[in-house]
């Protein structure tokens, strides 16, 4: 997984210019207010409908009230995280993406010729499909976080996928043929999964997660670019300090 080490130290490295932030803090502050409204304003009402369906009905049919609470908040909470978490990617992805893949295509990346299509449509359609999979697949495994642990693996799982599927795409789009993307996805398929996955953690850490949205983003175009470099036959460019 070198290259998925590759991608986040050059994400981090990345930070050191100051354009960088402006992008990876929009979506961080569109994403704060949207669950502050939505905590606001929908989440007695979120933990309404929760208590009004299985699996908290049979809770309270068997006199765990206080369980049955506990889990609609905490599956109320979650669905603002995650609804939040989708808007900052949509973000992300459709606006602030192709800002950081103008930055380093004239920088780091250079040598690598965008051979592509510049979509913005495409990759609208291809962000918006993404996220109606996701809310979907929200919607369809909240019966099964009453097993222990799911309701920690299964939004794990589903962020990792939301990034692999709105980013990558969206990385290569610009530079990529059509079958140098389609030999890209079939030969990464478990990296960028992995790459996902990692991002999905860390947004799950205090403060640093209102950044991985943006920061996602940018690890996908570090990871795209560079192995599209190297499909090419082009040499490895490294940052100064950077270890692989």
């Amino acid at each position: 997984m070198n290259e998925v080490m590759l991608a986040l130290v050059r994400t981090f490295a990345s930070l050191r210019c100051g354009k960088v932030w402006l992008y990876v803090l929009t979506p961080a502050l569109v994403s704060l207010l949207f669950a502050i409204g939505l905590a606001v304003g929908a989440l007695g009402w979120l933990v309404q409908q929760m208590m009004d369906y299985p699996p908290m009905t049979l809770l309270v049919a068997w006199g765990l009230v206080w369980l049955a609470h506990i889990l609609a908040y905490l599956g109320g909470w979650m669905a603002i995280f995650a609804l939040s978490y989708l808007v900052a990617s949509l973000l992300a992805a459709i606006v602030i993406m192709p800002l950081m893949l103008k930055l380093l295509s004239v920088g780091e990346y250079r040598d690598v010729a965008p051979m592509g299509k510049d979509s913005f449509v495409a990759a609208a359609v291809n962000s918006g499909f993404a996220a109606i999979l996701f809310v979907l697949g929200w919607l369809l495994t909240i019966p099964l976080w009453l097993i222990p642990g799911f309701s920690l693996l299964i939004p794990l799982l589903l962020m990792g996928w939301l990034n692999r599927r709105t980013f990558a795409y969206d990385a290569l789009s610009m530079h990529a043929t059509a079958a140098e993307w389609q030999a890209f996805r079939r030969e990464h398929k478990t990296p960028l999964f992995m790459l996902g996955l990692t991002m999905a953690l860390l947004a799950h850490l205090p403060l640093i997660g209102l950044l991985v949205p943006a920061l996602a983003a940018l690890s996908f175009v570090h990871y795209g670019l560079e192995a599209l470099r190297r499909s090419r036959g082009g040499a490895l460019v490294t940052l100064e300090g950077e270890r692989v």
